[in-house]
């Protein structure tokens, strides 16, 4: 298991590193901060993660051990994956991206390449408790909704595959007065 290595860092190439570790190049998959800081020509120690699947054999690599403790707590979220937890972690530095997590900001996290909603809703109710800081009251409040369960247009767009929560959210906007059938039609328009 290779845990840190310490070298020269030789090239940046798209989001990855080359790191020289006595002539031998390891590519890196680094988050967007860090490319940011490594610079080519200077000496450089990261904290490793191994990735191997049946096709792959990628290494993460971590300015910090902070950095790589998080992104290992991304990875045991359901549905995280390797180049997803690094995607949440290149959105911002390490410190917002724990706020938005403690605080429950989904459309923050949300902005990570490839993690929709649901998957940031799974971060945050994961990991909420588990990044150093305080969690916000509120951190959770997108799991409570305040639909009426036996509200017929919200049982069709549920039918139609829409989550209780997105259902909610887009009868919010529809007169409740309307028939079931008319308040659907409204809430898929807008």
């Amino acid at each position: 298991m290779i845990v840190t290595l310490e070298g020269t860092i030789a090239e940046k190439i798209g989001q990855a590193v080359i790191l020289d570790v006595g002539g031998v190049g390891y590519g890196l998959l680094v988050s967007f901060e860090d490319f940011g800081a490594l610079k080519v020509g200077a000496k450089a120690k990261l904290y490793v993660h191994e990735s191997i699947r049946d096709n792959a054999f990628d290494l993460f690599g971590f300015r910090t051990e902070e950095s790589k403790r998080l992104f290992e707590q991304l990875l045991s979220v359901k549905g995280i994956g390797p180049r997803m937890a690094l995607a949440i972690l290149s959105v911002a530095s390490i410190e917002h991206v724990r706020q938005a997590i403690a605080g429950g900001d989904v459309k923050f996290i949300s902005q990570a390449k490839g993690v929709g909603r649901k998957a940031a809703e799974r971060v945050v109710v994961d990991l909420k408790d588990k990044v150093g800081l305080p969690a916000a009251e509120q951190a959770t409040e997108f799991l409570t909704t305040m639909a009426d369960p036996g509200d017929e247009a919200l049982q069709g767009l549920v039918a139609l595959g829409y989550s209780v929560q997105d259902a909610a959210e887009a009868l919010k906007k529809v007169d409740k007065k309307l028939p079931a059938a008319e308040r659907i039609k409204q809430a898929l328009k807008a």
